[in-house]
């Protein structure tokens, strides 16, 4: 087994027909590079012939690693599952479909090594679907770039390489996966974006359509709560209670000057209903809000986890970086 430098992480879901083909060119393209090099298969719940290939190249080659989960729990889990697993300083995460190209493996750790800890692929010349996958995809990129503050073209695109260290520090949960970039920048991580070649798939069927958007927006609002408020959820809560108090004045307001103005009953103006309406739901977010921040108190001092990330420390006793 031995040391390993590298290690290629690729989630399994039913690709039977493009295992063998990717497992020969990843070896094309990386044994030239002379790095210890390990290839993960997670096995994603497949119920074709997947396992059995793969348990056929594992026996074949001894930097071929499976892992086979009981049931299918999702795409990020089984990256999560894989990078845990990994054993080397750098870690590639590489679909199975065929679509993403091993051969620009080498560009993204010449990237890497000009001194990033992430290096996110971008299908430039994307070869899918305009309508069902390429527009949809687009429309989410530039939200995701414009919400979390993360400016990349593919948020999609799971050929990117990473740094051990900083996967160490992000949990992965739900469909997480594609805003690996953002929690990498919440501790401190340098992050650029490669083109990179696709492929059209030659074999199997994708395993994702149009629903996936809506995963995607309900992923979006966590990833900026965990990145922006993590730490202060009353800055978030309170100030959409504070927004929505002001309005339920607003309202009331309106209704005072109806009836100065133009004399109308304030038990039959429906903006007297609006305004105790928006008035008690910013008092709930606020109140939630308090809740929160004693939620996020209790589970920093409990479990002694810092609000903070170190990069280096210089002459401090105990520590050696």
């Amino acid at each position: 087994m031995g040391a390993v430098d590298l290690s290629i992480v690729i989630p399994v879901l039913n690709e039977e027909g493009n295992l063998e083909r990717l497992q020969s060119e990843i070896a094309a393209a990386v044994a030239p590079l002379g790095r210890a090099y390990e290839v993960i298969y997670v096995d994603d719940g497949s119920t074709d012939r997947s396992f059995d290939i793969l348990k056929g190249m594992a026996a074949r080659a001894s930097n071929v690693r499976v892992i086979r989960f009981r049931r299918n729990f999702g795409q990020t889990a089984a990256l999560a599952c894989g990078a845990e697993t990994a054993t080397g300083e750098t870690v590639i995460f590489l679909d199975a479909d065929g679509q993403n190209d091993p051969a620009d493996i080498p560009k993204l750790l010449e990237t890497l090594d000009d001194g990033y800890d992430v290096v996110s692929g971008w299908r430039f010349d994307r070869k899918d679907d305009r309508i069902t996958r390429i527009l949809p995809s687009t429309i989410a990129n530039w939200v995701i770039s414009r919400v979390t503050g993360v400016h990349l073209h593919d948020y999609g695109c799971t050929l990117k390489a990473y740094r051990r260290e900083i996967l160490k520090n992000v949990r992965l949960y739900g469909e997480m996966h594609r805003f690996i970039p953002v929690y990498a920048k919440l501790v401190g991580a340098r992050i650029t974006e490669l083109k990179v070649n696709h492929r059209p798939r030659t074999a199997g069927v994708t395993k994702y359509g149009l629903s996936r958007t809506f995963k995607v927006i309900l992923d979006l609002f966590t990833a900026k709560l965990m990145t922006s408020y993590i730490t202060k959820p009353i800055h978030f809560f309170g100030g959409l209670g504070f927004g929505l108090c002001g309005l339920g004045i607003l309202s009331a307001v309106e209704t005072l000057i109806e009836k100065r103005l133009m004399g109308h009953y304030v038990h039959s103006n429906p903006f007297i209903l609006l305004a105790i309406f928006l008035f008690q739901l910013g008092v709930l977010f606020i109140l939630m809000g308090l809740i929160a921040e004693l939620i996020i108190r209790t589970y920093h001092e409990s479990t002694g986890k810092a609000v903070y990330f170190i990069s280096d420390r210089i002459n401090i006793q105990g520590h050696v970086d």
